[in-house]
């Protein structure tokens, strides 16, 4: 039961990552990008949330506005809820979860009471059951007594691709490290080299892009169980775009031997083992592959869950001397919480962009322009 009427569709963003969802969504042709808080907002129908869910590799969750209520106190909102049109987008076979965010500006500034008003509603007018561990949720924000009301057609978030079993210790979310590819300038058709790959989140994105391959084509959603969901739409759309060869090559390696076995099953998963290659060796170690330069980027350990600073700073320093020395031609990208350490590299950083924030922390990117 699709439609051709255009609503709003949010792109949630990793804080600090807005203008790079912004510049992707745009480049993948969705309609009216903009920058929000906590995201990016489009124009499309239902096909372009499925489309978003499947190709956009910085976007954390989409979420679809399938209506509003204008509500003063709960009795109308009662009222209201039930009057909605549940049945266009939920199946009566489908648990649900509600979720309500409000605010002073609002004079129903109980999320609590909300909930229970729109779960009865729900419940009693279109049969569907409640439960806390619903992949299908029903979000809604309540601003200046108004309930915008939208569905997570995600499900679980999209960093998980569904085709990386094993993560290390601090792993860089997928869409995290989509976002900081985008930022240096990284487009798919140049090597990539991570000296500290852990499970391989950098190497593996970059690869995918290379090859065409869509982000999320190991996995299933949420708007799979929404009422208007087509099968036969949604597979023609699923099996478009499933990638090509490379002549490229995409390099990780780590000094932690366990890590590497795991990251080449990872790469194996997401079909790019054909153009990947994953060392035990320290960064030292570290030697340029033959060809074209291009973007060596990292993700060096920072802050107090590693323990000793100082080793860090030796670790940063060894890092720098490396690459300064190694990598004439190839441009940098450095993430980390810490400017010090950044700068104990002794790389010609560029100005820095904003912090993303990321397992509780802030970090940045920091990049250089080609080595000299």
């Amino acid at each position: 039961m699709m439609t051709d009427t255009e609503f709003d569709i949010f792109l949630v963003a990793a804080p600090g990552t807005e203008t790079a969802l912004r510049d992707e969504a745009r480049e993948k042709g969705f309609k009216s990008p903009q920058i929000l808080p906590g995201g990016v907002t489009v124009q499309g129908t239902w096909g372009e949330v499925w489309r978003a869910n499947l190709h956009l590799r910085g976007a954390a969750r989409v979420l679809a506005r399938i209506g509003e209520i204008r509500a003063f106190h709960l009795a109308q909102l009662d009222k209201r809820a039930r009057k909605f049109p549940w049945g266009d987008v939920l199946r009566p076979d489908v648990p649900v979860k509600v979720e309500v965010t409000t605010n002073k500006k609002s004079k129903i500034y109980h999320a609590g009471a909300a909930i229970q008003r729109f779960e009865k509603a729900i419940t009693e007018e279109l049969g569907a059951p409640i439960s806390n561990e619903a992949e299908v949720r029903i979000k809604v924000r309540i601003d200046d007594n108004l309930c915008i009301i939208s569905i997570d057609t995600s499900g679980e978030a999209l960093h998980k691709r569904g085709h990386k079993p094993a993560v290390g210790k601090a792993p860089m979310r997928e869409n995290l490290a989509a976002m900081f590819l985008r930022q240096c300038d990284y487009d798919g058709k140049e090597p990539v080299v991570d000296p500290m790959c852990g499970s391989g989140t950098f190497v593996i994105e970059a690869a995918e892009i290379a090859m065409g391959l869509i982000p999320g084509r190991s996995r299933s959603f949420a708007f799979e169980q929404l009422a208007n969901f087509d099968e036969a739409a949604w597979q023609q759309m699923r099996s478009a775009g499933q990638g090509a060869e490379t002549e490229l090559r995409f390099y990780g390696s780590d000094r932690n031997a366990g890590v590497i076995d795991s990251t080449i099953t990872n790469a194996e998963r997401a079909g790019v083992d054909g153009c990947t290659v994953f060392t035990h060796q320290a960064v030292s170690d570290l030697m340029p592959p033959e060809g074209q330069p291009g973007l060596v980027i990292v993700n060096p350990p920072y802050g107090a869950r590693i323990g000793n600073k100082k080793l860090l700073y030796a670790l940063y320093g060894a890092l720098g001397k490396t690459l300064n020395t190694r990598f004439s031609g190839w441009r940098v990208g450095i993430i980390t919480s810490e400017p010090g350490l950044a700068k104990a590299t002794g790389l010609p950083f560029l100005p820095t962009g904003a912090p993303v924030a990321h397992g509780g922390i802030k970090i940045r990117l920091f990049q250089t322009a080609p080595l000299p």
